[in-house]
């Protein structure tokens, strides 16, 4: 009907606020949902600021994780890591030294290897060609020095030295145990005897000690000595065997029959005593021959006027006159050579 219309109403001015709800637009989300996306430039810089500290926080707390991790892989690691064991070495007089056949300097000489058994050699540098070298096996523990010291001589029994190490022990208990060469040496502690080697005890104080070693025949062996609590020293002490100088040997005192001056300058060498017997050499005036025998009945000495020789093991003997002679004792041999008819 013409008179059925819609009053018009007058437009009312626009809101601001309403202006800004148009400024949005309403979208759907994948699940369904509506949501309001912001076009205002103001609503976006706020929620893209908001994002970005969420962000940084989430950055931020995965880094201080991974330096967390880091680091207590690297302690675990560097705690867990096997220690290396160490050396020290000294010698008299000054030594080469070969670890497992490769040379790694002169005594004294300080190092670290890797826990282990090792071969260590020592070659003495002297001028005394007659110095034998050392040769040991031994066991580095890890986070332990093992000192090994020598004093060398010409023969293994005329050497000397010692080794030692420490092994951990159970507790705070403090132990030590000393081996020796030759076995069954007496082992006294500061200066108390404490018994016989092999000796181990587990009630010694942790602190300097000096350990003697002696046995019969062999130089004594003191080593001052510093026990650990928690720790059992170990010591190997090798003696050195006694020399007894040798005597200088006796001289022998022989008797010689020394030629005196002659009417003729020599004397007549006989087969048998007196003038009877066959001449068969003459000896010098002032020469000197070994004295075998004599014969009284006619005051002929008996000589050996040739030395021993192939085929005549007591070379050869004769008789001379004792009128001409004169018997003296002395130290070597005789001088002199008769001339043979």
């Amino acid at each position: 009907m013409e008179g059925d219309k819609f009053l018009e109403r007058p437009e009312r001015e626009s809101d601001p606020r309403d202006r800004s709800f148009a400024d949005s637009r309403v979208s759907t989300s994948p699940s369904g949902h509506d949501c309001i996306v912001a076009s205002n430039p103001k609503m976006r810089t706020h929620m893209l600021h908001s994002d970005g500290m969420k962000i940084f926080k989430i950055v931020i707390i995965l880094l201080i994780t991974l330096s967390a991790i880091a680091i207590t892989t690297l302690f675990l690691t560097t705690y867990f890591k096997e220690k290396p064991g160490g050396i020290f070495v000294n010698t008299d007089p000054v030594s080469n030294i070969y670890i497992n056949g490769s040379f790694v300097g002169k005594t004294p000489y300080t190092n670290s290897f890797k826990a282990g058994e090792i071969t260590l050699k020592l070659v003495p540098v002297s001028s005394n060609q007659n110095l034998i070298a050392y040769e040991i096996k031994i066991t580095l523990i890890p986070g332990i020095q093992t000192v090994v010291r020598r004093e060398f001589g010409d023969s293994e029994d005329t050497s000397s030295g010692d080794v030692i190490s420490f092994d951990k022990m159970g507790g705070r208990e403090t132990g030590l145990i000393v081996i020796s060469t030759p076995p069954n040496a007496q082992v006294s502690v500061d200066g108390l005897p404490q018994g016989f080697a092999p000796f181990s005890t587990s009630s010694i104080s942790p602190a300097k000690h000096q350990i003697t070693v002696k046995a019969p025949g062999y130089t004594d062996r003191v080593m001052t000595v510093q026990t650990q609590a928690g720790y059992r020293l170990s010591l190997f002490a090798k003696l050195a065997k006694v020399v007894e100088p040798k005597p200088s040997p006796t001289p022998e005192i022989k008797t010689y029959i020394q030629i005196l001056t002659t009417p003729t300058g020599f004397l007549r060498v006989r087969t048998a005593p007196g003038s009877n017997g066959e001449e068969i050499a003459e000896v010098k005036q002032g020469s000197q021959y070994p004295f075998l025998n004599d014969d009284t009945a006619t005051g002929w000495v008996e000589i050996q006027y040739e030395a021993t020789a192939p085929g005549l093991p007591n070379g050869i003997t004769g008789w001379v006159s004792g009128q001409y002679t004169k018997k003296i004792t002395q130290n070597g041999e005789s001088t002199g050579s008769a001339v043979l008819k």
